[in-house]
């Protein structure tokens, strides 16, 4: 089953030269600011932090305030609808970015996300190719799907609402979403990360995606009713 991926029997294992000639000195893919290390040697703790990032407010491990922007390797944005009123259809978004500023007082805490729409994903080619035309997002005309102007307007210990703007084909409409604090932690680099997890349903013919075909047993091929989810780590800035 590998053959395709052209991968033989031979296992080559990496010295520190060969490591450090791929990511020389400040470039590892994951590390910010920081010296790299012999290969084979963790940083301790007093080269990353002593005591675990963030902040306690009443009895809650919050983030530290400070702007976190989006990691693309560790974040998912995504979506599921009904096709044939049954089976559920899964498909994300590969290209975004985006930012969560968390604030000294947590519900004063904002958030922006840009969405490449051409970027749609749901492994079938011909579908996404459909959902890229003008019968869905018409992402030639529509380059880009944005959620701004994002705050908070509730908190229930690690769980948030957070309500903001969601445009979509130039058409905008305030979603509500909700949003869970999965954890805060320091990563072998020295980077603070928070991770989040955030849901939504909302109807899509509300923002011009109206496309849809009727079935013989009643029904329509496509649901009106989208599920947002969205999975993400963002590191914390400066």
């Amino acid at each position: 089953m590998f053959d395709k991926w052209n991968i033989d029997n031979t296992i080559s294992v990496p010295t520190s030269d060969s490591l450090q000639a791929v990511f020389p000195t400040g470039t590892h893919p994951h590390k910010q600011d920081t010296t790299a290390l012999p290969f084979g040697e963790a940083p301790t703790m007093s080269e990353t932090q002593s005591t675990t990032p963030g902040r306690v407010v009443n009895g809650v491990t919050l983030p530290t305030p400070g702007t976190y922007v989006l990691d693309p390797t560790h974040t998912r944005i995504g979506f599921v609808a009904r096709h044939l009123m049954v089976t559920k259809v899964r498909g994300n978004f590969r290209e975004f970015e985006g930012s969560i500023t968390v604030a000294e007082q947590p519900t004063d805490s904002t958030a922006e996300v840009t969405i490449q729409a051409a970027s749609i994903d749901t492994n079938t080619a011909d579908r996404d190719a459909h959902l890229r035309s003008a019968d869905f997002f018409d992402a030639e005309q529509f380059p880009q799907l944005t959620f701004g102007s994002a705050r908070v307007t509730g908190q229930q210990g690690s769980d948030f609402t957070v309500t903001g703007d969601l445009t979509i084909k130039g058409v905008t409409h305030e979603v509500e979403l909700k949003v869970e604090l999965d954890g805060v932690v320091a990563d072998p680099y020295g980077n603070t990360r928070l991770a989040v997890s955030a849901s939504t349903d909302i109807d899509r013919e509300q923002w011009g995606l109206t496309w849809n075909a009727a079935l013989e047993t009643g029904g329509v091929m496509v649901s009106k009713n989208i599920r947002i989810e969205i999975e993400s780590e963002a590191v914390l800035q400066g």
